[in-house]
């Protein structure tokens, strides 16, 4: 049975991150740990961080940045009332799916300039391969069949 508290070590080993990254998500606000021990240094983690953590990847992966990562996972923290968390999670992945089409159009009209020049590239060193060679000086043949 999984555990209901954890250590930043075994969150960090669970989710391949350091703990600098795991207490930067803290600071930005993402994760909330309980402390204990003498002088309150000890981080505890309860299940609610571990998923907030999961969510916060997740949110990573699909390009969101960790203040918007933040503002989903808060509306989920407040009274449930699920019409508004939709509508406020599709209106970040609205937003960051016009920016991510922003930017494959951009990468797609780079390819296409790219795939210009190589064509060019390409019938320019045609050419040069077809063209004769410049007729030789024939005092330098003359020296070179001298050797």
């Amino acid at each position: 049975m999984p555990s209901s508290t954890y250590s930043i070590s075994e969150l960090a080993r669970e989710f391949d991150l350091t703990t600098r990254a795991i207490r930067f998500y803290e600071d930005k606000g993402l994760l909330a740990p309980e402390r204990s021990g003498a002088g309150g240094l000890q981080r505890v983690y309860s299940a609610r961080d571990r998923t907030r953590l999961a969510l916060t990847l997740r949110a990573k992966r699909l390009g969101l940045s960790l203040d918007e990562a933040r503002d989903i996972l808060d509306i989920y923290d407040s009274p449930r009332d699920t019409v508004v968390q939709l509508n406020k999670f599709l209106s970040v992945l609205g937003v960051h799916r016009g920016q991510l089409e922003a930017q494959l159009a951009e990468l797609q009209a780079n390819l296409a300039e790219v795939r210009t020049q190589e064509k060019q590239a390409r019938a320019t060193l045609a050419r040069a391969l077809k063209t004769p060679p410049a007729p030789e000086d024939p005092k330098a043949a003359k020296k070179a069949r001298a050797r």
